[in-house]
């Protein structure tokens, strides 16, 4: 598997970089959406990334579009968005694909790292409710699921779309990650 670090990936402002600038740090890395039932979960992820951010954490946001069509904005207004509506501080990145055969490269390399998500839940029920075909594993579920990767580059933990940033699970994963 190619390491998290070296896969390219474009900041929200669309710099081409690698995540070895987050070398040494926890990273949870979420697909994000501004108009999706699990949108408000932006401000516990942001409480998260304020109270772990000076201990090694770092929140990556990636907004996608693949479900429903819920982040149809362009990158200056989800910017915009998640900085008015959420005042959000962690970084976001450039909207990608992270389910199907064209799906971005670090999607590939998660979800082939951790197939399995953690708290799979009355959530996915909720959707078959709606009449929505969810994707089984290893294919993410939906916006909001969310991966944990030490500081040594390894995917770690995979939590399911409902399960929130002040979750017990995620908080001790991330402590847990941060203590080694």
């Amino acid at each position: 598997m190619t390491s998290v670090y070296q896969i390219p990936v474009q900041d929200i402002q669309g710099n081409t970089l690698d995540l070895s600038q987050y070398q040494g740090k926890v990273l949870l890395i979420v697909n994000v959406a501004s108009k999706c039932g699990l949108t408000p979960q932006y401000e516990g992820l942001e409480k998260l990334y304020q109270q772990y951010k000076d201990k090694g954490l770092e929140i990556l946001g990636f907004p996608s579009n693949d479900f429903l069509e819920q982040e149809p904005g362009s990158e200056a207004e989800i910017l915009d968005f998640c900085s008015s509506t959420y005042d959000v501080h962690f970084p976001l990145f450039k909207k990608i694909k992270i389910v199907g055969e064209d799906k971005h490269p670090l999607y590939a390399a998660l979800t082939q790292a951790i197939p399995e998500r953690i708290g799979e839940g009355p959530w996915w029920k909720d959707l078959v409710d709606y009449g929505l075909t969810p994707n089984n594993p290893p294919e993410v579920l939906w916006n909001f699921e969310k991966f944990l990767v030490n500081q040594n580059g390894e995917v770690v933990a995979r939590f399911a779309p409902d399960i929130t940033a002040d979750d017990e699970r995620i908080v001790s994963a991330i402590e847990t990650a941060l203590s080694k």
